[in-house]
């Protein structure tokens, strides 16, 4: 396997979107870890001071608040930088939000890169998304498919990957369905069925930075997924078990999950479940075989079992609620 010392430098200057949150951290903190930190060599733009936190005191991060949905802000913050790596997604919204985040800001950001010079991008988009926004099932991939087929007719030196659901300590996804087990006696969820293939954050982090310093990932798509497949009632099943708190799930037929998800919608701050996400989960939520994985990328990818047990274990009271008021917006 390839080692970091062998592989070709990074570029001088990287601009990271979404550099803040949950797999942008993950991806700084491996950056420096592969040769970065002699000066600011990775502009981390956010629009709240303290969400940078987390990575301020890396060596080579260069924090800028900024609004990067500004068209003149974008603009400088690609102005002098050799590459730029696209972090930035919601997961829940209206359809005007996924096209905000998910189809005008790769939009604005081809722009900017043109302008610049700075053409070489990889970009973060997600497992489930094809080549005909008309057939996606839900705003979430066919936003997502238009994301990418903008950055793609820009003509950028673009790499793609495709995340399946994310999981690491500080995730929104298994941290959640812990905190929820921990206070609720059952767990009764619509879409129980639907299949994923959960792939560790650092994972994905190594797979932007070996795309940042291989010329030869232009132009490819890769799947980023681990090594094992979990139904969604598996995976609540083993968030609990593994924090302490294993709860039975009650699958909901889809006719009252979609009813139960409206009503997640009404309630403060991010839903657990939208009407969007279920039908997003109507695409599996795992490795097609058609296109590379992150073997290609000489990184063998760690199993969830062996990952999560150690975080979900270790979750004191306090932690157990986080996600829980984060969801509501309390934190």
């Amino acid at each position: 396997m390839t080692t970091p010392s062998s592989l070709p430098p990074l570029p001088a200057r990287v601009l990271l979107l979404g550099g803040t949150g949950f797999v942008g951290r993950s991806v700084a903190e491996a950056f420096v870890r592969s040769g970065g930190g002699a000066g600011p060599q990775f502009v981390v733009p956010t629009r709240r001071a303290a969400h940078a936190n987390p990575i301020r005191h890396l060596p080579g991060i260069d924090v800028r608040l900024a609004n990067v949905h500004d068209d003149a802000t974008l603009a400088r913050l690609v102005d002098g930088c050799d590459a730029v790596v696209n972090l930035i997604a919601i997961l829940h919204g209206s359809a005007r939000e996924f096209e905000r985040v998910h189809v005008t800001l790769p939009q604005r950001l081809a722009r900017a890169c043109k302008a610049a010079g700075a053409t070489r991008v990889v970009h973060v988009s997600a497992l489930g998304v094809g080549d005909d926004a008309a057939r996606a099932p839900s705003n979430y991939l066919r936003s997502k498919t238009l994301g990418e087929k903008a950055l793609r007719d820009a003509a950028l030196a673009l790499t793609v990957l495709r995340p399946s659901v994310i999981f690491g300590a500080g995730d929104s996804f298994l941290n959640l369905f812990a905190a929820l087990q921990s206070v609720f006696p059952v767990m009764p969820l619509a879409g129980t069925d639907a299949r994923f293939q959960p792939v560790w954050v650092e994972d994905v982090a190594s797979a932007v930075v070996r795309c940042l310093q291989r010329p030869e990932t232009v132009d490819r798509t890769f799947e980023c997924v681990g090594p094992e497949i979990f139904t969604l009632a598996e995976l609540v099943r083993l968030s609990g078990r593994w924090s302490g708190h294993e709860r039975p799930v009650l699958p909901l037929p889809m006719a009252l999950g979609r009813v139960q998800a409206a009503l997640m919608e009404l309630a403060p701050g991010t839903p657990l479940m939208s009407r969007d996400n279920l039908d997003s989960m109507k695409v599996p939520n795992v490795a097609t075989g058609t296109l590379p994985g992150l073997q290609a990328l000489e990184i063998e990818p760690a199993a969830l079992s062996s990952v999560a047990p150690g975080y979900l274990g270790n979750r004191d009271g306090r932690a157990r609620l986080e996600a829980l008021r984060a969801r509501a917006g309390r934190i």
